[in-house]
């Protein structure tokens, strides 16, 4: 789970998803009120986090799988992706861009 930069408290997962889940890169920490920014490398996790969603149509182009169960693993690895998603969020005190030090 995420810990605030500035109060060192650690966010719950649905404070993560609440304040993740919106299109504004700032969050504030609902402990202390500072805001809070995901970092590079923690979007880059979630970038490859996500394409596990997709996994049903790789498996259908090498495996004869009826449709039912390819439909059925959608929304069980959509909500798999969900329940990790919190996990790989890391924050910063301070917003940065890809190469920036």
């Amino acid at each position: 789970m995420p810990t605030c930069q500035n109060c060192h408290n650690k966010w719950s997962w649905k404070e993560t998803i609440k304040k993740t889940t919106t299109l504004n890169p700032t969050m504030t920490c609902p402990y202390c009120g500072e805001k809070q920014f995901q970092t590079q490398k923690s979007k880059g996790k979630i970038a490859m986090l996500t394409p596990i969603v997709l996994l049903p149509l790789l498996i259908q182009i090498f495996f004869d799988v009826p449709g039912v169960i390819l439909f059925s693993l959608f929304p069980i690895l959509f909500i798999l992706v969900i329940v990790l998603y919190p996990f790989f969020v890391d924050l910063s005190s301070e917003e940065k861009y890809i190469g920036e030090h």
